[in-house]
């Protein structure tokens, strides 16, 4: 009889994960939220959108309810193709640096007596708590309060996307993409100004100031790692005012397994 499987220190064999032929996750996340500085990296992207498919997206919370996510090694390690030790790292790392993390959000700037204002800043964190249970190989998330509007109870002005659609990527910039391409989903047709899109994408100082940084580390690798292992056709270009590229226009659609495109 095989033995149970054991990895630093917790056994997998008595938590059955989900079963992702009966089980389709799905996120959702305001639009605000999709536009966001988000500062995380692939692993702590991972997990937190694999914590916000457990929450429902359409349902709204009563008043001071703060839900918890919990997500097993387990079920990291089967949703996106690795092996249980580097689920169990993620996780614990995950553990000491999520509370760390906060999200930079720009409102639209107004203008008064003609003149523009600029724009409004806020900064949230993500969760106000991360338990880690090491023996057992999973992470309860309590997510930050004033987040949660821009993850529950969404009626407009939101983006869903299954989670399947990122689950082989292997960059966050591929990833950020793809949840602001999902965001024109109904049309096939997403402008950012490019300052909007350096901010979804935390591009570095150095590249703001050279778009050609931007093209070639940020838009062009993501791009075809969509198409290669999202199955989307894409193409972009830059548009100038004057000589100063200030949008970006991409045209997409999907060429396989068009069923992903449309909530359940």
């Amino acid at each position: 009889m095989k033995k149970p499987q054991k990895t630093k220190g917790y056994a997998l064999a008595n938590y059955k994960p989900d079963n992702p032929a009966l089980t389709a996750k799905w996120v959702g996340l305001s639009n605000a939220l999709v536009r966001s500085g988000q500062a995380l990296n692939l692993a702590e992207k991972r997990l937190l959108m694999l914590a916000v498919s457990k929450l429902d997206s359409s349902k709204a919370l009563s008043f001071g309810e703060v839900p918890t996510s919990r997500v097993h090694a387990a079920d990291y390690a089967k949703e996106y193709g690795v092996d249980p030790n580097t689920a169990y790292e993620a996780l614990q790392a995950a553990s000491k640096s999520l509370y760390e993390r906060s999200i930079t959000m720009f409102e639209p700037a107004h203008t008064r007596q003609g003149k523009p204002l600029k724009p409004i800043v806020t900064n949230m964190r993500w969760v106000g708590r991360a338990k880690y249970h090491e023996g057992e190989g999973w992470i309860e998330l309590g997510w930050w309060p004033e987040l949660l509007p821009h993850l529950t109870g969404l009626k407009r002005e939101f983006t869903k996307y299954k989670l399947q659609q990122a689950n082989a990527l292997r960059s966050i910039y591929s990833w950020r993409l793809l949840e602001l391409l999902m965001h024109y989903q109904s049309t096939g047709v997403a402008e950012y100004t490019i300052e909007d899109f350096c901010t979804s994408m935390e591009a570095t100082e150095k590249q703001k100031q050279n778009f050609a940084k931007i093209r070639t580390k940020i838009i062009e690798p993501a791009v075809k790692e969509l198409t290669e292992k999202d199955g989307w056709l894409i193409e972009w270009r830059p548009m100038k005012t004057g000589r100063k590229v200030s949008k970006l226009r991409f045209e997409f659609r999907k060429t396989i397994q068009p069923n992903l495109f449309s909530p359940p």
